[in-house]
């Protein structure tokens, strides 16, 4: 035996699903992009745009600059990810995620890492201030989040190199959570932070989330509540959030060597991030389900459509057959009327035999009546009208040839119902037994 030891791999616990959620949520976006039978293929030759459900919820944390944001995302992930100071770290977008190995993107590279639903994120020189960080860290919940660290928000002079306010709120609206930071030691009322606030309360009110963060470096417990009291003021001033009520729970990072008698509150923070994972994998699970019976209906709607098109393109051949033969036959019998006048009975016996002579000559011998009948002087008036009439009937032939629907083709029929059954027996199963 040869004694040469397994290539190792650099993230084993990459490859294993830790948790029922993160399976779940794999699982499905695999339903969806699957190469071959995944739902947003199928629904893409049916016409239908689906969607693939996300791997991960987002979490956008935004606030005034040294608010914590990027400490939190350091305690959260337990790595050291983000710079953290007191200076303004963050001046770009950067998403945090868990991957194969550590790693820093910018620019180009972060945004393949961006969440699937960010990515046309395509304000003036945004793209050019995004980057990624790419975590091993299997800590809490993080193999299922993206955390979106924004831009520190300052007042004054501060100039940023793009629309910050736009791009933050366009940002918290695609996140499944919001988190606001106020620093009491620094600027809490920051005006820009709380116009992106009641911006983003209009449009996702139920994302936001505020916190008081570093509260253990606020003083004494009167000194806390009255910064609190006094962002909450500053907060019900605005009209698109004075209806609200508030709850700003204190969260600061735990410091063993600096303990502290605040309340910290961060626990609940872990708390509203796995409550909200756990509503994105039924939303996932709904979704899938509403999807599948999408397709099945597009499907059953086309087969349906097929039918009536078929049966309407037997009509359509019947009257253009019938409108075909009529447009030749009655010219054809009109002119063999005139040759078979022509004949004696004797002549006609001996060209096509007794029988045929005697139905030719009842047939003719209408259309002779019928012309004997017309005065002499009219016939040819009759006879530009007749020719009119016949070439009315070619004419209605070819019209009603070219009014048939196009139809699937029996390769096409049969993708669809492999399509059908596939949702049926694979698909809807799988939704099933995830839930149960």
């Amino acid at each position: 035996m040869s004694g040469r030891k397994p290539r190792s791999v650099a993230n084993p616990l990459e490859s294993a699903i830790t948790t029922p959620s993160e399976r779940i949520l794999k699982e499905c976006h695999s339903l969806y992009v699957d190469t071959e039978n995944g739902l947003v293929k199928i629904a893409s030759s049916l016409g239908v745009r689906l969607l693939p459900p996300r791997k991960k919820i987002i979490v956008m944390i935004m606030g005034n600059h040294s608010a914590g944001k990027s400490s939190f995302i350091n305690w959260y992930a337990e790595e050291h990810i983000q710079k953290t100071g007191v200076a303004i770290e963050t001046q770009g977008f950067t998403f945090i995620t868990s991957g194969r190995k550590r790693e820093s993107l910018t620019v180009r590279s972060s945004l393949k890492e961006a969440p699937a639903h960010t990515r046309c994120l395509c304000l003036p020189g945004v793209t050019d201030y995004l980057s990624a960080e790419i975590s091993t860290s299997k800590q809490k919940k993080f193999s299922l989040v993206t955390f979106v660290d924004t831009p520190g928000l300052v007042d004054g002079d501060m100039v940023y190199p793009f629309n910050v306010n736009s791009a933050i709120t366009w940002l918290g609206e695609q996140a499944d959570l919001v988190f606001v930071f106020f620093d009491p030691m620094g600027q809490a009322l920051c005006k820009r932070t709380l116009n992106i606030v009641e911006q983003l309360s209009e449009k996702c009110g139920d994302k936001l989330l505020f916190y008081l963060s570093k509260a253990d470096e606020a003083g004494s417990e009167t000194d806390r509540q009255r910064v609190m009291m006094q962002i909450v003021q500053e907060l019900c001033r605005r009209p698109g959030l004075n209806k609200c009520g508030f709850e700003m729970p204190t969260i600061y990072i735990p410091n063993p060597s600096k303990p502290s008698r605040c309340v910290n509150q961060i626990d609940g923070v872990c708390q509203t991030i796995e409550k909200t994972i756990n509503q994105a994998v039924q939303k996932t699970l709904d979704q899938l389900e509403k999807d599948s019976d999408l397709i099945c209906s597009t499907i059953s709607s086309r087969l349906e459509k097929d039918r009536e098109d078929a049966s309407y393109n037997k009509s359509v051949r019947l009257h253009s057959f019938l409108c075909g033969a009529l447009g030749i036959v009655l010219p054809a019998l009109f002119i063999l009327s005139f040759i078979v006048h022509t004949l004696s009975k004797e002549q006609l016996d001996e060209l096509l035999g007794e029988g045929t002579a005697r139905t030719v000559s009842i047939c003719t011998g209408i259309v002779m009546h019928i012309w004997d009948w017309i005065p002499e002087d009219g016939q040819v008036v009759f006879v530009i009208f007749f020719g009119a009439f016949c070439y009315l009937l070619l004419f209605l032939a070819k019209y009603f040839a070219g009014r048939g629907n196009k139809t699937l083709t029996k390769k096409e029929k049969r993708a669809m119902a492999e399509y059908s059954n596939y949702i049926q027996d694979i698909v809807k199963t799988k939704k099933l037994m995830e839930e149960s």
